[in-house]
């Protein structure tokens, strides 16, 4: 039987076991220059020592203007890829697959980091003028169609055709370096209300060209992405893309499950992807969040795990805290993987630790160094 300690084979890479380090923002490059400091080497080289099968980073935008903060780790020049080499290396070393995910945070970005109260920032002081699918959905407070003209104020501009083709270089060029870099996944970010996702969602594609209006139409820049990214990367490193399943806005017209079923079955039935990282929410500041708890997000996974059949893997994540629980979504058959986000800021050592409470001691080994305390 698979369980959460059972090797998951990806093109010519497997991981040691079911576990992955979420995403999770630092905002920790002080210079502003995107550029991995020592923090990002002991945030994600301590969870590689402590048994994790996957450790991603944190969102890597692929330009200057796709970081969430002034402060936000990037991947737009080869300055990059020596600063991220040395984190993949340890990683190899430890024996966990280095993932990478590629970003821009589009409307939601040009912000001071989230300690300074996310205060937006515009172009003539730190920040930058900001990409939008539509600048008109923005700020998308229900009733404040109020814009500054003020320059010292965050700017949203609308995205041309022409920017759009060539954020799908961006992109490409980013996961060519993440090659480069050492990294043995790449993972797209499309969820949580950033650049793909406000593609997606017609809550903020109010576009009339070829990106915007139908399903089709909004999904085609991710779909475009995706494929540029799987063309980018070798054949032997698996590709993943990350969703948000729902905008969580039941009574508007928006972003929904089965749009996610069906955009996930469409990837992964022309081998673009090799795993669909299932997440939630995140565009619109009026979403009706569901009851907070263990596994609350887990069932979107499983309606993409069927759509998907046998063409990709899929990932849970929400809430997941205990070994016993990543365990069971994997042993029975609710994901193929578990995604362990602030768990692991709480227990760096989440997966070995859960390989003790199992009893499958046998999976994974805690490093000599420390093994006179286990």
């Amino acid at each position: 039987m698979t369980d959460l300690f059972s090797d998951l084979s990806m093109r010519d890479r497997t991981a040691r076991n079911r576990v992955m380090v979420s995403p999770m923002c630092q905002y920790s490059c002080p210079d502003q220059d995107g550029l991995a400091t020592e923090w990002h080497r002991q945030h994600l080289e301590s969870r590689a020592v402590g048994g994790a099968g996957i450790v991603m980073t944190e969102a890597t935008a692929v330009r200057p203007d796709g970081r969430i903060s002034t402060d936000d780790l990037g991947l737009w020049s080869d300055a990059h890829v020596d600063a991220l080499e040395p984190i993949t290396a340890f990683c190899e070393e430890s024996g966990a697959l280095s993932g990478v995910q590629l970003a821009h945070a589009g409307h939601k970005g040009s912000k001071r980091p989230p300690w300074e109260d996310s205060v937006p920032v515009g172009p003539t002081g730190d920040g930058w003028v900001a990409p939008s699918p539509s600048a008109d959905a923005y700020p998308w407070r229900e009733g404040d169609d109020e814009r500054s003209d003020d320059a010292d104020v965050k700017h949203v501009e609308t995205m041309s055709t022409t920017d759009v083709e060539a954020l799908v270089d961006d992109f490409a060029n980013a996961a060519a370096r993440a090659d480069d870099a050492g990294f043995d996944v790449v993972e797209v970010h499309a969820a949580h209300g950033y650049l793909l996702h406000q593609f997606l969602s017609p809550v903020t594609n109010r576009r009339e060209d070829r990106y915007g209006g139908s399903f089709e139409a909004r999904t085609r820049v991710v779909r475009e992405v995706c494929t540029a990214v799987r063309d980018a990367v070798p054949d032997e490193k698996p590709v993943f893309v990350r969703f948000s399943a729902t905008d969580w806005l039941p009574d508007r017209d928006s972003w929904t499950v089965d749009d996610t079923a069906a955009l996930a079955a469409d990837l992964a039935s022309h081998g673009v992807v090799d795993l669909v990282d299932v997440s939630a929410g995140g565009l619109h500041p009026n979403q009706q969040l569901p009851e907070m708890g263990p596994n609350y997000q887990v069932q979107y996974a499983e309606r993409v795990r069927e759509a998907v059949g046998g063409d990709a893997l899929v990932g849970a994540v929400g809430g997941i805290t205990t070994p016993e629980q990543a365990d069971a979504l994997v042993r029975n058959d609710r994901a193929d993987l578990a995604i362990v986000g602030r768990q692991h800021l709480r227990d760096p050592y989440f997966a070995l630790h859960a390989a003790q409470t199992l009893d499958r001691e046998d999976a994974v080994e805690w490093p000599r160094q420390y093994r006179k305390a286990v």
